[in-house]
């Protein structure tokens, strides 16, 4: 906190106009709910909140979900590590489907493939880390119907888009990366990776497990059949997720089977690096891997890439550590976007990467739910309100929720609180996370060319009123040529149903 305090000021930001009577409609009905336990919780849960840009599929779906899964498929569990593991059911394992009809042991199950009931003296990051090996025999073969739960959850949260993290051909991957070994030309490395194919063939495995995954996906939601699941109609992508923890030669690998895949199939939009960033590989290799980014980035220009950086505090990594993690995924790994972002007051010329990420449009993704878990960060501590003192973009997003035991709505109602945000405010939040996803087409918003988006309707919309009527011919044709913008209508014009439902709560 004092270093957060110590940080010049940024240029002040232009003040935007009068909110409209609606928006300040809402703005008065929040503070009047501020002690209304119920009413906040319809509010947060009705309020359109854009899309989820930070989202771990496996550890994104309920607990719940996950033991079931397991019953279903056979799997035991050991009693000592509550990993979940193959049959047959050795000495101390049982069956998972037990915890079906043994309360005692479905509580134990949960506590340790989530934060729930999370003991207060432990370490609230080795257990959420911890979590997934112990349910990954269950996560890995369910990959769709996690989807469809994960789809559901979203669009009943009054969400519009999706990019969750999956690594499909994971196995293969890791073969080909030891058959090649690590070369330091990583030219060499890449025509070593493209010989005889090897490479391609492993990104049509990734296809077809992901073909599979999305069959699942729409069995679990009956998705084309009368009664679908909303789940089924919410639109999401796929980011291709690399182990920074691994070995170089298996990070490279991964890095690049992500990235010829994001520029060859539309499902996938991305790559990241996930794992511990304070993992002893992820800390030796950082420069490494920022660096193997670079160029792959010059192989393959139309894959996004989104970085993991920052997610760290003191203590938890000596200070030299916490001096340019952020920087070097923002300069030399190219990210488009940084996850949790939150050492940032740490890093060397913190205030000119700050204006840097606000001059070049690099939005901030923040679970707080899992910064506060994992990291212990929270409120005053946590560098939220810097960003946007600086004119940094931030989008509110969930991490791990099934982990969290938290949803969208929770994360929208702890800012609000927390920050005490308006509603205008928090609408500003929605639209940047939507501004900020990795589709196609032009924004529906101006350019900010003069700082963060103002969010007034781009030239072919403005003067346009979502939810009031319908668009004139020239919008229209700019929203059929742009899915992102398409979303972002769709959002204004819940926005507006938002608010006249509002009214109507209002004394």
């Amino acid at each position: 906190a004092a270093l957060l305090s110590l940080l010049p000021a940024a240029a002040p930001a232009p003040q935007p106009a009068a909110p409209p009577a609606a928006d300040q409609r809402v703005s008065a009905y929040l503070k009047a709910a501020e002690d209304r336990p119920a009413a906040l919780r319809a509010f947060f849960r009705g309020l359109p909140k854009g899309a989820d840009l930070h989202n771990h599929l496996s550890g994104a779906a309920s607990t719940e979900l996950l033991i079931r899964l397991a019953g279903e498929d056979g799997l035991c569990v050991d009693e000592r590590t509550l990993t979940a593991r193959p049959a047959p059911c050795g000495r101390h394992t049982r069956p998972a489907v037990q915890a079906r009809t043994d309360a005692g042991f479905r509580r134990r199950i949960l506590r340790a493939w989530s934060m729930q009931d999370f003991p207060p003296g432990e370490s609230g990051h080795d257990h959420f880390f911890g979590a997934f090996d112990k349910f990954r025999a269950v996560s890995d073969a369910h990959i769709g119907r996690l989807l469809a739960e994960v789809a559901d959850t979203a669009a009943r949260n009054h969400q519009f888009y999706l990019e969750t993290m999956v690594a499909p051909a994971a196995t293969g991957s890791e073969q080909l990366a030891a058959d090649v070994g690590f070369h330091p030309d990583f030219a060499r490395l890449h025509r070593l990776l493209l010989a005889d194919g090897k490479l391609d063939r492993l990104v049509r495995r990734a296809e077809r497990e992901t073909d599979a995954a999305l069959a699942e996906f729409r069995a679990a939601g009956e998705c084309g059949t009368g009664h679908p699941h909303p789940g089924c109609r919410l639109p999401f992508r796929f980011i291709y997720q690399a182990s920074r923890g691994s070995s170089p030669e298996r990070v490279f690998t991964q890095l690049a089977l992500g990235m010829r895949l994001a520029e060859r199939d539309p499902r996938f939009v991305a790559v990241n690096l996930v794992q511990p960033e304070d993992g002893a590989n992820a800390l030796r290799d950082y420069r490494l891997q920022m660096r193997m980014l670079n160029y792959l980035h010059g192989v393959y220009p139309r894959a996004h890439i989104t970085l993991h950086a920052g997610e760290l505090t003191a203590g938890l990594v000596g200070p030299s550590d916490l001096r340019f993690h952020i920087g070097e995924a923002v300069r030399t790994g190219r990210a488009e976007r940084i996850g949790h972002g939150v050492d940032v007051a740490h890093e060397d010329h913190a205030a000119a990467l700050l204006r840097t990420m606000a001059r070049r449009g690099i939005a901030v993704e923040v679970p707080l739910t899992s910064n506060r878990q994992i990291l212990g960060v929270h409120g005053a501590e946590h560098p939220f309100p810097l960003y946007r003192r600086y004119g940094v973009p931030v989008v509110l997003s969930t991490d791990d929720p099934g982990i969290s035991r938290t949803d969208i709505g929770e994360e929208y109602r702890y800012a609000a609180r927390t920050y005490r945000l308006d509603y205008r405010e928090l609408k500003d939040l929605a639209r940047a996370s939507l501004d900020h996803a990795f589709l196609p087409g032009d924004s529906l918003w101006d350019t900010g060319r003069d700082g963060p988006r103002a969010f007034t309707p781009a030239g072919p919309c403005r003067g346009e009123r979502p939810g009031t009527r319908a668009p004139r011919q020239s919008c229209a044709r700019f929203l059929a040529n742009s899915p992102k913008a398409t979303l972002e209508w769709r959002q204004e014009a819940a926005f507006t149903r938002f608010a006249e439902h509002i009214r109507h709560l209002a004394p």
